[in-house]
């Protein structure tokens, strides 16, 4: 939580009254005093105003202290959890990068996100620490000017800002991406042809940019009296960035309602049991809740500073714990456990391994993972998006179905649909028309969708 003191307006004055008995005047409610009272409330912003009331509406100081000690030790639980995400994704990076079997549609998308994760990491890190170096500075100084950084340089400040709510801002949208896509080769009637690669990117690099420069010139212009724009995401004016991240939160609510829903359709039609179908549709949304990003929606919400210090304690470790560790546990689903990383890490050290005389063990073990856990979907080429591909929706579905009956753990998707359900206008826009091919046989889905994790 940032110092309090970075929040005033520099041009405005704190008040001190004096009594007609030549006395400093107390607290509003308090008697007249030898040393007084200040008011500061007219240097700080509406918004700032309202988040100290709203601190100070038990009236109890202890309590209000214990609040701002919870924030400093949410501060050490957000650095642990993005320095652990940061190491994840870059590992989950390099793996998609040098492994050609892994090049398909879904880790393209996978590949996207985790660069917009990796920028807001790093910009919120660098920030934090920052932060951290200056205010030691303050504390044994006396004085926070006493250091120089990005905290107390003017327009660096700021920049840092602007690009780390671009880089969150690119996170969400590749999110919508991740949750268009999933639900597209889920429940869309036809699957694009060729994969639209240029128009996601457009989306998830180029829409942000929009966003930003809007919310950054109209930020400028209304609060740039406060130092390093303190408190701009208690204005109105951050909503031009929070509008569009909300919407996707609930379209990606959306599309996992419908995948699950398409999923126990497909369960029931094999006969398998309630407790079964359950047990199935609440893995695959545990899976997915972290890739479409749902969990952001607690960090939307107002901090419950007016509540008990319990309440506020629980709000926020369980709301910054999902937020700084959302990129480790995506790595993790979607990287280290997945069926398709784990064949070709293997395929990599059998192949070591056998150059270096251990025959036996390269053998046994590429045998046994290669069979389980393909690294490439059949009819997917590592670079799919260059060629037209066409799609069998009850294949898509025997695939799922297979993959649950077998209980696998390869973390590789299974798609499957629903029949007759057609495509939304939003599924409209970002697919190219089907290119068919009568005398070609249909083969199986190009990718799975919804992970299989073992139990």
């Amino acid at each position: 939580m940032h110092s309090f003191l970075h929040f005033h307006h520099t041009q405005e004055f704190a008040e001190r009254r004096c009594s007609a008995e030549g006395q400093w005047e107390g607290k509003p409610g308090s008697p007249s005093n030898h040393h007084g009272w200040t008011n500061y409330t007219p240097c700080y912003s509406p918004e700032l105003v309202q988040l100290f009331r709203k601190l100070y509406a038990g009236g109890n100081d202890n309590e209000v202290n214990d609040k701002i000690d919870i924030a400093e030790r949410t501060r050490t639980l957000e650095t642990v959890g993005f320095s652990l995400s940061l190491v994840a994704l870059i590992i989950s990076l390099i793996i998609f990068y040098k492994f050609r079997g892994l090049r398909n549609n879904r880790t393209r998308i996978h590949k996207n996100l985790f660069v917009a994760m990796v920028i807001q990491v790093v910009i919120r890190l660098t920030l934090y620490i920052d932060q951290a170096i200056i205010r030691s500075g303050g504390k044994k100084f006396g004085n926070e000017s006493s250091r120089q950084g990005i905290d107390n340089t003017p327009f660096l400040c700021e920049a840092s800002y602007v690009l780390l709510e671009y880089a969150r801002t690119c996170m969400f949208m590749w999110m919508f991406i991740e949750g268009l896509y999933l639900h597209n080769v889920v429940t869309v009637t036809v699957f694009q042809g060729r994969f639209p690669h240029t128009l996601y990117a457009i989306v998830g690099w180029g829409g942000p940019v929009v966003l930003t420069v809007i919310w950054a010139i109209t930020t400028a212009h209304y609060i740039r009296q406060q130092k390093c724009w303190w408190g701009y995401n208690l204005t109105p004016y951050y909503w031009i960035l929070e509008g569009p991240r909300l919407a996707v939160v609930v379209l990606n609510f959306i599309f996992l309602l419908n995948i699950i829903r398409v999923l126990i359709v497909k369960l029931r039609q094999s006969h398998t049991s309630d407790v079964e179908q359950v047990r199935k549709a609440v893995r695959a949304a545990v899976v997915l809740v972290p890739l479409l990003g749902i969990t952001n929606i607690l960090n939307m919400t107002q901090a419950p500073l007016d509540k008990t210090a319990l309440e506020f304690a629980i709000w926020s470790y369980v709301t910054h714990f999902l937020t700084s560790f959302q990129g480790f546990f995506i790595a993790l689903l979607y990287c280290f456990l997945n069926g398709e990383v784990r064949s070709a890490l293997m395929k990599s050290i059998s192949v070591y391994l056998s150059l270096r005389g251990h025959h036996d063990w390269a053998v046994r073990r590429q045998s046994l993972f290669s069979a389980g856990y393909p690294t490439v979907p059949v009819n997917e080429a590592p670079h799919a998006g260059d060629t037209n591909r066409n799609t069998n929706r009850n294949a898509a579905s025997n695939n799922l179905l297979a993959s649950a009956n077998n209980h696998t753990a390869n973390g590789g998707m299974a798609s499957s649909s629903a029949n007759g359900f057609r495509c939304g206008w939003f599924s409209r826009c970002f697919l190219v028309q089907k290119h068919t091919n009568p005398s070609a046989p249909e083969p199986a889905p190009p990718e799975s969708v919804v992970f299989d994790i073992s139990d």
